[in-house]
């Protein structure tokens, strides 16, 4: 995620603070010696982080827009100018411009903030609860200050490194951004998982095969350079990380089995399934970017021994070559999936969903339509009523069955003189059984009762 250091240059800002007889600094120039701090780690360790710059006072702006070149964003800390007053809302408001104008509005970016603490816990609560806010213990010093930007890098900014494994070839990569924590609702007892710094492969499927799975977050791999010519996260400088580096930059020249799996995924269209932790999948796939660039991503799934239903239990899978015949055909004519599940799903059977109101109003105008063509209509009729009053029962919509009664009531007083007498006879049967059953009453609601047409005299 993107990150936004808001910078407050307003006149009390500039107020000096004595530090036990040294010289005195201002306010400014503790904040600018703690975003030194950070620029300086995330130059180093978390240089693929995109980082804008704004000061704000009264009116707010743009500095630095979106980069990674962190020389630019501290040429800028050193050159910030005094304005007038405080005023958080238009900073805020300018935040949001500039971080949806770059990464539209469904990017998440790390803000942080230490003035007003009341109103800043509101506003993370309004947003969503995702954010921490960090402040200095003690007196404001540099050292305060150092404890604190320390404390922020420690959480938010620490790379993620882990061992890529695939039987007896490994190598050392950089998982960026780093994998949160994931907390399973469903569990008794939630607990959070955390991605291992093991990463196993266990084995490969074709892109046909896991198609569009469903993921709770994506990354991007990059191998660890390991030889002297190189830092220890790849190649050449800030200013050359501006465009995002392929996995064979930042693997410099030796030989790397990163780069030979991102190479070997590309050219045969597969993925390989990662397991990222007990019962915790993932797959590892080559996506190309705008720039015809491609990368080594890592897509997670959620946490379970079934992730992708239609592949099935993970456990369960296994090599061609132990398989009887070759699931796919012997001129990949077909495919082991979708696996059929054992038992039919609920979703499979006919039962009766509303989702919008649209789908009820369509339900309900058939029984009308049905209605009206009585007695002709007389079994598609009492079909289409009975199905909507399981729906009904199931759902505890009794209005919904008071409301079809009435409907039918009122079918019936505008019956035309040329009507079969059966259809009014028909319409007041059914109208009274819906409002029996709308009474809960357990005689007239049985779930597994079915209306059933009236026998009358007209009847054939």
């Amino acid at each position: 995620m993107p990150t936004v250091v808001l910078m407050d240059v307003s006149l009390s800002m500039t107020r000096p603070v004595s530090l036990d007889g040294i010289e005195e600094f201002q306010r400014k120039n503790l904040a600018v010696h703690g975003l030194n701090m950070l620029f300086e780690h995330m130059a180093s360790n978390y240089r693929l982080e995109f980082t804008s710059l704004m000061a704000f006072s009264s009116l707010w702006e743009l500095l630095v827009p979106f980069t990674r070149d962190y020389n630019a964003l501290q040429e800028a800390l050193s050159n910030l100018e005094d304005y007038d007053k405080t005023c958080v809302e238009a900073a805020l408001n300018g935040v949001s411009n500039v971080v949806q104008q770059e990464w539209g509005s469904a990017c998440p970016c790390q803000l942080q903030m230490t003035d007003a603490m009341d109103n800043l816990e509101e506003l993370l609560c309004l947003s969503g609860g995702d954010g921490q806010i960090f402040t200095m213990e003690g007196p404001l010093c540099m050292k305060s200050v150092q404890t604190m930007f320390g404390k922020l890098i420690d959480l938010v900014y620490s790379p993620f490194h882990a061992v890529l494994h695939c039987g007896n070839l490994s190598s050392d990569v950089q998982v960026f951004p780093r994998p949160e924590p994931v907390v399973m609702d469903e569990e008794v007892e939630p607990m959070p998982r955390t991605v291992s710094t093991d990463l196993e492969i266990v084995g490969f499927i074709e892109i046909a095969d896991i198609a569009s799975p469903p993921v709770i977050s994506r990354h991007l791999v990059l191998p660890i350079a390991v030889n002297k010519d190189v830092d220890e996260v790849g190649t050449g400088t800030t200013d050359e990380l501006e465009e995002e580096p392929s996995a064979s930059q930042m693997a410099g020249k030796s030989p790397n089995f990163c780069v030979l799996l991102h190479g070997s995924l590309k050219v045969e269209g597969m993925v390989a399934l990662v397991q990222l932790g007990p019962e915790w999948y993932g797959i590892l796939y080559s996506q190309a970017d705008s720039k015809k660039k491609s990368n080594l991503m890592m897509s997670l799934f959620d946490p379970g021994p079934e992730p992708l239903p239609w592949l099935g239990k993970i456990s369960h899978l296994g090599p061609i070559s132990e398989a009887a015949d070759n699931p796919y055909g012997e001129d990949d004519s077909k495919s082991p999936f979708p696996v059929q599940p054992q038992v039919k799903r609920s979703y499979a059977q006919n039962v009766t969903v509303w989702i919008k109101a649209s789908g009820l109003q369509t339900d309900v105008q058939k029984i009308l339509r049905n209605a009206r063509k009585l007695p002709d209509k007389t079994q598609t009729f009492y079909k289409e009523l009975n199905r909507l009053r399981k729906a009904a029962l199931a759902f505890g919509f009794w209005e919904l069955l008071k409301g079809v009664a009435d409907l039918l009531e009122r079918e019936c007083t505008m019956l035309p003189d040329s009507a079969h007498p059966d259809a009014a006879f028909q319409l007041s049967h059914a109208a009274q059984q819906l409002k029996l059953a709308s009474t809960g009453d357990s005689q007239y609601a049985a779930f597994d009762h079915n209306i059933v047409p009236m026998h009358t005299d007209f009847s054939s």
